[in-house]
C-alpha cells in the first residue's frame, strides 16, 4: 500500500517539474525574443544617431551658425545634444568589442 502512495507520489512530483520545465522554457524563449528586439532597436537608433551627426556636421561645415541670434543657439544645442549621444554609444559600442 505505501509503495502505491509513494508511487503516485513520485509521479505527482514528476509531472509538476516537467509543466514547470515547459513553462520556464516557454519564459525563457519570450525573453530572447525580447532581448532580439532590443537589439535591433538599439542598433536603428545607433545608426540615426549617426546619420544625425553627420547631418548636423555636413550643415555647419561652413560655421554658418553664429551663436548670437536664437537659429545658431539651438543649433548648438541640437549639435551638442547629438554630439554627446554618438560619443556615448560609441563608447558603448567599443565596451561591447
Amino acid at each position: 500500500m505505501i509503495s502505491i502512495v509513494l508511487n503516485i507520489f513520485f509521479a505527482a512530483i514528476i509531472c509538476y517539474a516537467a509543466y514547470r520545465i515547459w513553462y520556464l522554457a516557454g519564459k525563457l524563449a519570450d525573453a530572447q525574443e525580447y532581448i532580439d528586439q532590443l537589439e535591433l532597436t538599439n542598433e536603428y537608433m545607433y545608426g540615426k544617431i549617426i546619420d544625425s551627426y553627420e547631418a548636423m556636421q555636413e550643415i555647419d561645415r561652413l560655421g554658418a551658425f553664429e551663436k548670437d541670434d536664437e537659429a545658431g543657439t539651438t543649433f548648438q544645442m541640437l549639435n551638442q545634444t547629438i554630439t554627446e549621444l554618438k560619443e556615448q554609444f560609441d563608447g558603448e559600442a567599443q565596451e561591447e568589442k
